[in-house]
């Protein structure tokens, strides 16, 4: 299971990965007040919020494309229903069949995304509600050749509203802590980047750039934890905060309904 992990499939097993780890499973806790009856799941990776899902929602499903995660997933909670598949669309699930869907950290990989959010409305009920996380771009630190494009506020407000009539923003921020570990960061990952003095970090495709940046990446964690492990250690869900001011948050969190 471990060769799946790379610095964009964060585990909670690495480490130098425990800040990001503790963010993204933040948005499975901020989830919980809306999770109730037939839920879905779409892109669950490694199951990283699964367990947080299965034990409010009525029934369970989720997809992937990466049917080694799943397989797992699959074993460890054998009443939930899991299925492979390249996505969208949401192949084999009916119209009208989820009361609520989460999606995290999923929609900056869609090339189609508003055909993306067409899918999560038809497969949610009349007054199902829809959470979707993705990366602010605007705190973002360099290009991220995994994603197809990063969001703004009124970007992703405004493709969300040309499906959706109920759409809500808010962001995952952090604490003193956490910002710290984002200052760290912040100025590691500018100090590589000074050695990109033709910019090619947003001129090469970005199939040439995914094997050089997971390999920089994979440093700078591993720095930044030699460097203050008790920071990168001590990080947890707590510290990181729902806020209403998602313009300077570090993630975007969409509330949709139908």
């Amino acid at each position: 299971m471990a060769k799946i992990y790379t610095t964009e499939i964060t585990s909670e097993h690495i480490p130098s990965d425990n800040p990001v780890h503790q963010r993204l499973f933040k948005a499975y806790v901020a989830a919980e007040p809306y999770i109730s009856g037939d839920v879905l799941e779409v892109g669950c990776g490694e199951g990283r919020g699964v367990e947080a899902l299965v034990q409010q929602a009525k029934t369970f499903t989720a997809v992937d494309k990466i049917d080694e995660a799943l397989q797992t997933l699959r074993n460890k909670f054998p009443a939930a229903r899991f299925i492979a598949m390249n996505l969208p669309p949401l192949h084999g699930l009916a119209d009208n069949s989820f009361d609520c869907v989460v999606s995290f950290q999923v929609i900056e990989h869609i090339k189609n995304d508003r055909f993306y959010l067409q899918e999560i409305y038809r497969v949610l009920r009349p007054g199902g509600v829809a959470l979707i996380t993705t990366p602010n771009r605007k705190m973002s630190l360099s290009r991220n050749p995994w994603h197809i494009r990063e969001y703004l506020v009124d970007e992703l407000q405004r493709l969300a509203a040309g499906i959706f009539a109920d759409v809500q923003m808010k962001g995952i921020s952090g604490n003193e802590k956490v910002m710290a570990y984002y200052e760290q960061n912040k100025k590691s990952v500018a100090r590589l980047m000074r050695w990109d003095i033709f910019n090619l970090q947003y001129r090469l495709p970005a199939w040439m750039l995914r094997f050089p940046y997971e390999v920089m990446n994979r440093l700078n964690r591993n720095k930044l934890q030699t460097g203050d492990e008790t920071l990168v250690q001590s990080i947890r869900h707590e510290d990181y905060i729902v806020t209403d001011d998602a313009a300077s948050a570090l993630d975007l969190f969409l509330i949709v309904r139908k």
